[in-house]
């Protein structure tokens, strides 16, 4: 995204949109005809726009982990619940430049039941994030409603708690397959593996839907 990584872009001015033609355009230069959109906490304001850019002929599967979507003309601000929320409101009513919450928040709310080691690595990767798209309306207008839909569900979340999720599929209008596990926010860090495994056999079975 823009503003994250190697991707220039300034956390202080930058729009969902401008995530989405960000990720398009990696999409694009990658040379990639068909792929499957997976997004995370956060993606889950600009996964829908990308699937909407690149259109039902291109993505074969929309996969959400640990998402938050609020409702259509709604901001994510208005969303959240719990710690998270607190703390997102008030950088957002105090119009706080982009910042990285403090380590003892960010271990409660992402790596409960985490081993130390995978808490330390997390800590060390939390990074800087824009508050103007977390109080930005959005807008799926354009989501093809024939893309398969799955949700990851983490049913010890701290950040995004089981009702959250479940609101946010309800904002969707659903997903076709639900996939819970026991861990909790930052599963592609406690539970890796499983995790892979989970996106494998989502590609196998797209394919072989593709196919048929």
């Amino acid at each position: 995204m823009p503003g994250h990584g190697t991707t220039p872009g300034d956390l202080t001015t930058v729009t969902i949109p401008d995530c989405v033609r960000s990720a398009v355009e990696q999409i694009e230069n990658a040379g990639l005809d068909e792929v499957i959109v997976v997004g995370h906490s956060l993606a889950g304001l600009t996964v829908p726009g990308i699937v909407g850019a690149l259109g039902r002929s291109r993505v074969r599967e929309m996969i959400l982990a640990a998402a938050c979507l609020p409702l259509q003309g709604r901001a994510i601000v208005d969303t959240l619940v719990g710690p998270l929320a607190w703390y997102v409101r008030r950088a957002v009513r105090l119009r706080k430049p982009p910042a990285t919450m403090p380590n003892v928040l960010s271990a409660l709310i992402f790596c409960n039941g985490m081993s130390r080691a995978q808490r330390r690595f997390t800590l060390s990767r939390i990074h800087n994030e824009a508050t103007t798209i977390i109080a930005e309306p959005v807008d799926r207008s354009d989501l093809p409603e024939d893309v398969p839909r799955t949700w990851i569900l983490t049913l010890r979340d701290h950040a995004l708690f089981r009702r959250t999720q479940l609101r946010s599929i309800a904002a969707l209008g659903g997903v076709q397959t639900l996939i819970p596990i026991d861990t909790c926010h930052d599963l592609m860090i406690s539970e890796p593996r499983l995790l892979a495994e989970i996106l494998i056999e989502r590609c196998t079975a797209s394919e072989t839907t593709c196919v048929t």
